[in-house]
């Protein structure tokens, strides 16, 4: 059963297919899109190829849990142990913050309404599909069709 399509944001077009262009599409998979984003989060898990770029939107929120994981009740101490938390990350850490917000920001630019979200070329969005290469597929039969 093909995954179900959401209204996107007026930005992104959605794409529906027919469940019978299933095995066709399957033909697109291979095609390469320009830029492919999948936006999610760590409850909804995606199957990607190397080299898409995936945000999860709760990666934020856990890399503040685990800075204030076992902080003590005394509000000095715990400060002081954060910060220490913080230099021992150093710019590994620093840039895993980095990133975790800036995929939010990205995701809210675009306009995401569902997760997972499959968005190419920043235009086209396939919601609720796990299976990344399927959902460029979709997203390629669409273009195909729409010159």
């Amino acid at each position: 059963m093909p995954a179900p399509v959401f209204k996107a944001s007026p930005r992104l077009p959605t794409i529906s297919i027919a469940p019978g262009l299933w095995a066709v599409l399957f033909m697109f998979t291979q095609t390469a899109a320009a830029d492919v984003l999948v936006v999610t989060d760590s409850r909804h898990p995606v199957q990607a190829p190397a080299g898409v770029r995936i945000i999860e939107l709760d990666q934020a929120t856990r890399i503040e849990v685990e800075l204030a994981a076992h902080l003590p009740a005394d509000p000095q101490r715990a400060a002081a142990l954060v910060r220490q938390r913080l230099q021992d990350g150093g710019e590994a850490l620093q840039r895993r913050i980095g990133h975790a917000y800036q995929g939010v920001a990205d995701a809210w630019g675009l306009g995401i309404a569902k997760i997972p979200a499959v968005v190419v070329d920043r235009r086209y969005v396939v919601y609720g599909e796990p299976d990344v290469p399927r959902a460029v597929a979709r997203i390629n039969a669409y273009r195909s069709a729409q010159p």
